[in-house]
């Protein structure tokens, strides 16, 4: 039984009259009639809406018997010429003034020298090989072969670092290699004013530690929609000048699968680090440590007209192959904002945790003055809760404030080595100015603010402020751990040519442990570092496309302030230098 359409009349005969009628009516109208002319007055202009346009479900069956043929109609022109005295007038055509656009070379070299002897150098190229393929090399060195005052050892410092990438765009996925090798050279001249060494002790000391990095690394991405959708792997070998290596390997595979509407995504995770140390800090024994994390992450997104939920999890097995201890472990992996305003104001919010990989490379890059002799084993961050709230105050405006709530376990803090000198004078690290680490559980609580300001195209604002506290379980204090610090900066494009910046940081006060040699003649003494500021400034010339001119300032208050205990650094700075770009 069909059904009929509302407002439709349902009598067969009407409907075989109208539709008789229909079918006789276009041919007779244009042999008898010629087209006139109308006018039509437009009252508003027509918006159309989704709701308009009728759209057909299924095509409809055709049960007529006879079918009307097309009738061919021959149409022609005659063309009169008409005389016009229409004249338009000239005029300007209003329109945006264009930015002159930069040109696009594949290489630049920048070069810089200052005081202290220090040098700067940065290259890059990038060559395409066809249209889909690239090849990508750069060379980054700043090093520094000056002196500090009042400072008995050796400050100088040195940094290399040589890069190369390929990269193929293919039809299906997009993928590349890269390679690299970084020298690094830091001594360890922190000697602390406590111990009273004389200068024969002094001028025996061997100082200098010298890092090397070797790294290989690659992406995959898929284009099109798939179950596997990319991932990338890292192996990288770590080593220095007193017989400690480190090799790291990483995996990280990522998947979706659709869930009716919603799509889950995994991310899977294998992280491998294993080393050893020539020897310990109190023993000649070797120090070996082989860590093997394995974890997965699902995820389930679903987002709403104006907000966003990410349900899942963390699961990792933790494998210490060289003590036999392994275990699980699960994290939440929880997330959810909510535009509260359009563009003003988001909430947003979570609680996520996992299990952090510690190795000897990361802790080096965060401190160069440590000790060969570390342990390493991983973080357990057993969850991070935060909330907070980010928008625009107005359309150039934007700012970010947040709460959280962090406890991890065995989380790594720098504290001053204990001086160790009797029986290792050879050793240039036991005189008290190198550091170790020490594990603890730590929780944190910090309160966090940033404001970001695009005045117009050439000027650009920014402001951070951070404040944290921390409960330790076994330390007296968080070592090392600053409870205020933020930063500021500043760009600015001044007309065509000149380019100016500047970066303000502030790090407050911070503790760190002084422990003698002999705890029978003295005892430790805990060391309050002075907060600091630490400001910089920027400013070039363009002279073309191509060349342009910069000269840097860095630590302009003169602050030789002390990032880690006994470790002060360089007072004012003044570095000038050229860039160039081509094409190669």
């Amino acid at each position: 039984m069909k059904k009929r359409q509302p407002g439709i009349p349902g009598n067969k005969y009407l409907w075989s009259l109208a539709f008789v009628f229909l079918s006789l009516s276009p041919g007779f109208a244009q042999e008898k009639e010629n087209i006139g002319t109308e006018t039509v007055d437009v009252v508003r202009p027509y918006k159309a809406n989704i709701s308009d346009a009728f759209k057909v479900r299924e095509v409809p069956a055709l049960d007529d018997s006879t079918l009307l043929k097309k009738k061919e109609i021959n149409y022609s022109i005659f063309s009169v010429p008409v005389a016009s005295t229409f004249v338009p007038a000239k005029g300007k055509v209003s329109g945006i003034e264009k930015k002159k656009r930069d040109m696009l070379y594949n290489t630049y070299v920048s070069l810089g020298l200052g005081n202290y002897s220090t040098a700067l150098l940065d290259f890059y190229t990038s060559r395409e090989i066809t249209k889909d393929q690239s090849f990508d090399i750069g060379l980054n060195h700043h090093s520094a072969q000056g002196q500090l005052d009042e400072t008995e050892l050796d400050t100088k410092f040195f940094d290399t670092k040589l890069e190369a990438a390929y990269r193929n765009a293919g039809r299906f996925y997009r993928w590349g290699v890269s390679g690299s090798f970084r020298h690094q050279i830091y001594n360890w001249y922190g000697l602390p004013e406590q111990a009273g060494f004389g200068q024969a002790v002094i001028d025996g000391i061997d100082e200098r530690q010298t890092y090397y990095t070797a790294a290989v690394g690659g992406n995959l991405e898929a284009i099109d929609e798939s179950v596997f959708t990319g991932g990338e792997f890292t192996l990288r070998r770590f080593w220095d000048a007193h017989d400690s290596g480190e090799n790291r390997a990483l995996l990280n595979p990522s998947f979706q699968f659709p869930v009716g509407e919603e799509l889950i995504t995994t991310h899977v995770f294998a992280d491998y680090v294993g080393g050893e140390f020539k020897r310990g800090y109190f023993t000649d024994e070797k120090w070996k440590y082989s860590n093997l994390l394995l974890g997965v992450n699902p995820n389930l997104v679903i987002d709403g007209e104006d907000f966003s939920i990410s349900l899942g999890a963390s699961v990792f097995y933790g494998m210490d192959i060289e003590n036999d201890d392994n275990d699980f472990y699960i994290y939440p992996q929880v997330k959810a904002s909510y535009r509260l305003v359009e563009e003003f104001v988001t909430l947003y919010g979570g609680v996520v945790g996992g299990l952090d990989q510690n190795s000897y490379y990361d802790l080096v890059q965060e401190n160069f003055f440590v000790s060969p002799t570390l342990g390493i084993t991983p973080t357990d961050r057993q969850y991070d809760a935060y909330v907070g709230m980010k928008g625009k105050l107005s359309s150039s405006i934007g700012y970010n404030i947040k709460g959280s709530y962090r406890a991890e376990n065995n989380k790594p803090l720098f504290r001053a080595n204990q001086v160790n000198v009797a029986g290792n004078e050879n050793q240039g690290y036991v005189y008290g100015n190198s550091f170790g680490v020490i594990y603890d559980d730590v929780t944190t609580y910090s309160a966090f603010g940033e404001i970001h300001a695009d005045i117009d195209r050439n000027l650009t604002l920014g402001v951070n402020a951070e404040i944290s506290g921390y409960d330790t379980d076994n330390e007296q204090e968080a070592w090392n751990l600053p409870i205020v610090q933020g930063s500021f900066f500043g760009d600015y494009q001044i007309g065509e040519h000149w380019f100016a910046g500047a970066n303000i940081f502030f790090v407050g006060r911070r503790k760190d442990l002084y422990v003698p040699e002999s705890l029978m003649t003295a005892e430790p003494q805990i060391v309050e570092l002075d907060s600091y500021f630490d400001v910089n400034a920027r400013l070039g010339y363009r002279f073309n496309d191509q060349l342009s001119v910069f000269a840097k300032a860095n630590n302009i208050a003169n602050n030789q302030y002390t990032r880690w205990m006994n470790y002060q650094v360089q007072g004012f700075q003044i570095l000038g230098g050229v860039t160039y770009k081509f094409d190669m």
